[in-house]
Order: C-alpha cells, then sequence, then structure tokens
C-alpha cells in the first residue's frame, strides 16, 4: 500500500503553470498509479499538451493493467500508454494550428506489491529515496546528459550549462517518441519522488533527500522542497509527487 503526497506551483516567472499530474491510489488491480508532465510550446499548447498526456496516460494504463501482471508487462503497459498519449497529442497539434508545437515530458510510476515501474519522456525525473541515500532512476533525455555521458562536462556543470533546457525527446514533437522503462524494488518506508525540472533544477540531491527522510514530516516535504526551489528564484514551473511504501 501506498501513500502520495503532490505539490503543482506556478513558480515565480511563469505566467502559467503548464505543469500536469495524476494519481490513482484506488484502482480495482491494486496497482497506485502517479504520472507528471511538464509542457511546453507556447502560450497554451504546453497546458494543453501536459493535460492531455495526464488524462491519456492514466485512462489507457487503467484499461490494460490486470492483477496478474508481471512487472515486464507493466512495463510494456506503461509504454504503451506512453505511446497512445504521443498520439493524442500530435492529433490535437493536427487539429489546431495554434498547438501545432506543443509538446510535454512524462514521468510515470505504477506500483504493486514491492515493485514499481518507471517509465520517462524527457527530463522529468524520478528518484528512489531511502535512510541509504538517493538514486535518480530515470536518465534525462537532454542534450546536457549526452554532453555528460560523453565527459565533456560533468554532472554539476549540467546543472548550471545554458543548454540544460534543451531536451532530445519529448511526447508531441516526436512522432515516435520512444519511452525508457525502469524497475525498482521498494521495501517498507521507502520513497519514490516523481518531479519536474523545476524541482531538480533548483533543488539539489541532497536537498531532495534530507527534506524526505530528516525534514520533519512528509505532509509538509513538498511544501518544503517548493519554499528551496523559491528561494532559488524557481524560474519555471515546480510539480513533485512523493510515493512512501507503507
Amino acid at each position: 500500500m501506498m501513500k502520495v503526497w503532490t505539490m503543482s506551483d506556478i513558480g515565480l516567472l511563469r505566467k502559467e503553470n503548464q505543469d500536469a499530474y495524476a494519481i490513482r491510489t484506488q484502482t480495482p488491480t491494486g496497482h497506485t498509479i502517479a504520472v507528471v508532465c511538464d509542457g511546453m510550446g507556447g502560450s497554451a499548447g504546453g497546458s494543453v499538451a501536459s493535460s492531455i498526456a495526464v488524462e491519456t496516460f492514466t485512462q489507457e494504463l487503467e484499461k490494460v493493467l490486470t492483477a496478474e501482471m508481471t512487472a515486464e508487462q507493466v512495463k510494456e503497459a506503461s509504454s504503451y500508454a506512453v505511446s497512445l498519449a504521443n498520439t493524442a497529442i500530435g492529433k490535437a497539434a493536427q487539429e489546431n494550428p495554434e498547438y501545432r508545437n506543443m509538446g510535454t515530458t512524462l514521468v510515470s510510476a505504477v506500483a504493486c506489491g514491492d515493485e514499481v515501474v518507471l517509465t520517462n519522456v524527457g527530463d522529468s525525473r524520478a528518484y528512489h529515496i531511502c535512510e541509504g541515500g538517493i538514486r535518480r532512476i530515470t536518465k534525462d533525455h537532454s542534450l546536457v546528459e549526452r554532453m555528460v555521458d560523453h565527459g565533456e562536462i560533468t554532472a554539476e556543470e549540467a546543472r548550471h550549462h545554458p543548454s540544460r533546457n534543451l531536451i532530445t525527446r519529448a511526447l508531441g514533437a516526436d512522432t515516435d517518441a520512444q519511452s525508457d522503462s525502469f524497475l525498482c524494488s521498494l521495501q517498507t518506508g521507502e520513497y519514490i519522488l516523481l518531479c519536474t525540472d523545476g524541482l531538480s533544477g533548483t533543488v539539489t540531491d541532497q536537498e531532495m533527500l534530507f527534506e524526505v527522510i530528516h525534514g520533519g514530516g512528509n505532509d509538509t516535504c513538498l511544501d518544503r522542497l517548493l519554499a528551496i526551489a523559491k528561494s532559488q528564484g524557481a524560474p519555471d514551473n515546480v510539480t513533485a509527487v512523493l510515493m512512501r511504501k507503507l
């Protein structure tokens, strides 16, 4: 069983919150579903793309999930739901020229028992957090991540690189945007944190770890992380979902 907390904020500089998220904690199959999206593409397009992605992903995933599914089958189901979300965004863009350049990142978690399937496209992230530390599970589809992989810059330099917001994959923008999936074992008392780059770009991994494990209670944890993001200028929308295995 999972306990879930959520937070989404416009930040300090944006005129609109183009992030979106959804959670499903009482699914008939016993799964807990969470998804976070960071929209982009014009004054209206970003919020449309992220909303379509969240709605399509959760609806289509719930249609195909069964209680008997293995983790590998849940991976396939999640990837399938992501592809349908991508198609839905592309269709909406074709029907309305105003939305032609819209797109969105996506990161999701599907938890059942001791295992969590995580899926992502773009640079929204999933972290595993426990008493022993914090580990980023997903890999950003971004220019700076590619540069880090090639040894051109360090991970710390990537946090402040002028091209840090350039992503290499996004739903809607790519007709065949491929998602990555990961499997994470989750023990009682451990956490999964999903977030947009509005959080991960302003709050360090160690700050996340401290607030989740030692900061003073789960009910206010995401508010404390938001406060740190705002203390760093919060130039983007800030959205997060925190999941704890009971």
